[in-house]
């Protein structure tokens, strides 16, 4: 199953594609809830080249590295990576009236529900609004 979530920032297309692919503004929105954070964002942004974002809870209970592998990018319009259990998620950015609109799809795992995935991820394309819309 593909799940599909979207956002419009307010920002031109090459803004949201820095804000997406740079480590020190992926630290600040890669997280789903304030009591979350995104410590530490390595990327390799090129076709081969790997990321690892770790996420972490602000108390210290429990955190986990997010982290695959860059199967295409052609900047600043797209982004397919692997995930390390195989998944794939595509990111795309186009110009809108008035931004860019951002749609990411991407393989559900099993672990949780359908919508519970949605919500996560959509959660945290939330937050990539509000920062990209603040900039």
């Amino acid at each position: 199953m593909t799940i599909r979530i979207e956002t419009t920032v307010e920002a031109p297309v090459r803004t949201a594609w820095h804000a997406w692919t740079s480590p020190d503004m992926i630290t600040r929105w890669n997280f789903a809830s304030d009591d979350w954070a995104c410590p530490r964002a390595e990327i390799d942004l090129r076709p081969g080249g790997s990321f690892n974002y770790r996420m972490e809870a602000k108390d210290g209970s429990m955190g986990f590295d997010f982290a695959g592998q860059f199967t295409v990018v052609e900047a600043p319009r797209r982004i397919e990576y692997s995930l390390g259990d195989d998944r794939k998620v595509v990111v795309e950015f186009s110009a809108v009236e008035g931004g860019t609109r951002v749609v990411e799809s991407f393989e559900a795992e099993d672990a949780f529900s359908a919508e519970q995935q949605k919500q996560g991820w959509q959660a945290i394309l939330n937050n990539f609004k509000r920062l990209v819309d603040r900039s």
